[in-house]
């Protein structure tokens, strides 16, 4: 199953006042290339989050963005009203003839006594980060499925056009070889004292070199793998390169030993269809 390198994903949800909103896009690469962007609050959970990432993206160049909305008014302060009463009638002891406003100024400033809540990343939250992490990568594999399904129709077009173009040399193979024949028997004729043994000892040689019977037979067999690779196995995309690489060669050896002008264009058609699934290989997981 053809699944693409490129995707994009995301989900939110609300946790206690606060909304969460995570976005995940991914362009191809030779790995896994995470960049993660994330508010301080999360920062001691984003290990956690690149293994989830890591984990079912498997590869490409990855985006992630955290993003964290506060929706409720909150108030962190504490005002120790025990301690801050404590501090005034210290004050009052130590100088009896001042205004009670003015203690309270002076207690305020005293150690400890307007505080901030403490506000501890909980365990209820992390799950409910972790829960919206894997919904965003959840539309994310799907955006991937759908963009595969594009790239698999494309590619299969791609390699039935080489296949048919590879069917279209075999009414040219016999010409070309009667063709090089005619040529040099007519050249034949314009010598004298030939060793006729030898020129067709040599004839046959070349005739030999001419020959493209194993290319076509490698290149037939390296359309089906290719086939193959792409409609059954899981991130194949490394393989069906590997494959098209393979191709190439056969279509490159195929091309120099053509020797005819119509085989000559039926190959420039066939590294025009491999050059688009060469391209479209580099976007397969």
């Amino acid at each position: 199953m053809i699944l693409s390198m490129t995707g994009f994903g995301r989900a939110e949800g609300v946790f206690e006042g606060k909304k969460i909103t995570i976005d995940i896009k991914s362009l191809n690469s030779k790995s896994f290339d995470l960049n993660i962007k994330i508010p301080l609050r999360y920062k001691e959970k984003e290990f956690e989050i690149r293994k989830i990432l890591n984990d079912r993206i498997i590869r490409g160049k990855v985006d992630c963005y955290v993003n964290l909305e506060n929706l409720e008014e909150s108030n962190d302060v504490k005002i120790n009203k025990s301690l801050i009463e404590s501090y005034v009638n210290e004050l009052r002891n130590i100088a009896s003839d001042g205004p009670d406003f003015e203690y309270l100024k002076m207690a305020v400033r005293l150690p400890d006594a307007i505080t901030s809540r403490p506000d501890e990343l909980t365990e209820g939250e992390w799950e409910s980060l972790a829960k919206i992490v894997n919904a965003a990568v959840d539309r994310f594999e799907e955006f991937r499925k759908t963009e595969g399904g594009i790239l698999h129709e494309e590619l299969n077009r791609n390699i039935q056009n080489i296949d048919k173009y590879l069917g279209e040399v075999i009414p040219f193979e016999e010409e070309r070889i009667v063709s090089v024949k005619e040529r040099y028997q007519k050249s034949l004729k314009e010598f004298e004292n030939v060793d006729e043994t030898r020129f067709y000892q040599e004839m046959a040689y070349f005739t030999e070199k001419l020959d493209i019977s194993e290319e076509k037979v490698r290149l037939t067999q390296h359309l089906k793998y290719y086939k193959e690779v792409m409609d059954n196995e899981s991130f194949n995309g490394k393989k069906l390169g590997f494959i098209s690489q393979e191709i190439g060669r056969e279509i490159n050896t195929l091309g120099s030993k053509a020797n005819h002008a119509e085989i000559q264009k039926l190959v420039v058609m066939m590294k025009d269809d491999l050059e688009k699934i060469k391209e479209q290989t580099l976007n397969v997981l």
